[in-house]
């Protein structure tokens, strides 16, 4: 269960039409498939059919190659459910074209434990091609033999040039479908596919992710849309939205949110105007060692989202020892780590109130499969919202695409 503090105290209080406004925009992206992530809980219930009757007992690994949203939401599901999954097979991802990590990564891997997926919507990303190529050679895969095809997938649009690679080469397919972009994938065959093999429960992350999706278009999650509103309303003083997560199990996450968020709603909008809002992603209690300072003393341009776990169902304690020097710090002793960790979160967000920063709090009373999919689903109707206030469109990244361009240019040229 989630529980959604609202400390900007209705700042942006939305009429009852107005939100139904906003309900009804995204209800009409989803019933007219412009958009298809909303459906995702339900569509992709299939891929864990499929999934069902196929055997995978001697995998023991699970490498994704994959950059952005083909392996960000993969790699924080993991981090978050790993600890409470004991039986969660390893997982491998090789991302960034840095030649030191690819060659650490390539040396983990047992080639007759391990299955690979090989992700991409367009199915030509350069980052992932130049792995893929890189990981057949180092693993001496041959996709003439049929023990090397089943070893290998691809999760990719139908009629890419992966999808066309895979049936060349007699590779099992999974498809994204073409209404969800790649940064809002992870609901998708991008995510259910792999984590789902490495032993995680997708079908309850799906179905918490499903439940809170009708909750909002039952019109029961409208703190949401008030929230959006009054991001950006402020963000001419306020552009830029730290999000601070209170559990070290939640930084890919965070890492996740900050593509989600940056790539979604840095736009040109409908009257030509650059705007958006700048995602900055914190660890407490880490962070509060640094950033913090900046928070409070700095340029006043930032409002903080807090997230914290009720329960970490980790029954760690600090030891009863008097320690000579630092006996002023007794009064900690005996203490749960659990308590700690949360009660600074919530001394960190009281001093900000104090001083005058916005801030909200998402409480997670425990981890589960459908509290985080449930957490996925919240931060990306929220980013839909923000995109319908800022008159852009939240599904498109021209700018992205730009770097591309000059990046294939430049490489052709060399």
């Amino acid at each position: 269960m989630l529980k959604f503090d609202k400390q900007f105290k209705n700042k942006s209080a939305q009429s009852n039409e107005q939100i139904q406004d906003v309900i009804k925009i995204l209800k009409d992206e989803m019933d007219t498939n412009a958009v298809g992530y909303y459906k995702l809980p339900s569509l992709s219930q299939e891929h864990i059919k499929t999934l069902e009757g196929l055997d995978f007992s001697k995998v023991s690994q699970i490498v994704v190659i994959g950059i952005g949203g083909s392996s960000l939401g993969i790699k924080a599901i993991d981090q978050i459910l790993r600890p409470y999954s004991k039986t969660a097979k390893e997982m491998i991802f090789l991302e960034n074209s840095d030649p030191v990590s690819i060659s650490q990564n390539l040396n983990k891997i047992q080639k007759e434990n391990a299955c690979f997926f090989v992700i991409s919507k367009s199915g030509s990303t350069i980052e992932t091609t130049s792995i893929f190529k890189t990981l057949i050679k180092f693993c001496d895969i041959d996709l003439h033999l049929k023990a090397d095809q089943q070893r290998v997938y691809a999760i990719t649009d139908e009629g890419s040039a992966l999808s066309d690679f895979a049936k060349a080469n007699k590779i099992l397919e999974f498809n994204i479908p073409e209404n969800v972009g790649g940064r809002f994938s992870v609901l998708s065959a991008v995510g259910v596919v792999p984590l789902y093999i490495a032993g995680y429960d997708m079908a309850k992350v799906l179905q918490g992710a499903g439940a809170f999706v009708e909750r909002f278009f039952n019109g029961e999650e409208t703190h949401l849309i008030e929230k959006a509103s009054y991001l950006v309303q402020q963000a001419t003083h306020t552009p830029i939205n730290v999000l601070f997560s209170y559990a070290d199990r939640l930084e890919h996450f965070t890492k996740w949110y900050v593509q989600l968020w940056a790539e979604s709603l840095g736009k040109v909008d409908k009257k030509g105007k650059h705007v958006g809002l700048t995602p900055v992603g914190l660890i407490g209690a880490v962070d509060q060692h640094s950033f913090l300072q900046l928070i409070i003393e700095g340029p006043r341009d930032k409002c903080v989202t807090f997230i914290k776990i009720d329960d970490f169902k980790a029954d760690l304690s600090i030891p009863d020892i008097t320690l000579k020097g630092i006996e002023k710090t007794n009064f900690i002793n005996k203490k749960k780590f659990n308590l700690l960790i949360n009660a600074q979160c919530d001394a960190t967000m009281q001093s900000l109130i104090d001083t005058k920063v916005d801030t909200d709090i998402i409480t997670i009373d425990c981890v589960t499969p459908e509290n985080v999919g449930a957490l996925i689903m919240y931060f990306e109707l929220l980013t839909s919202v923000a995109g319908i206030k800022l008159n852009i469109n939240t599904y498109d990244q021209p700018g992205v695409e730009l770097g591309k361009q000059i990046l294939y240019k430049n490489l052709q040229i060399n």
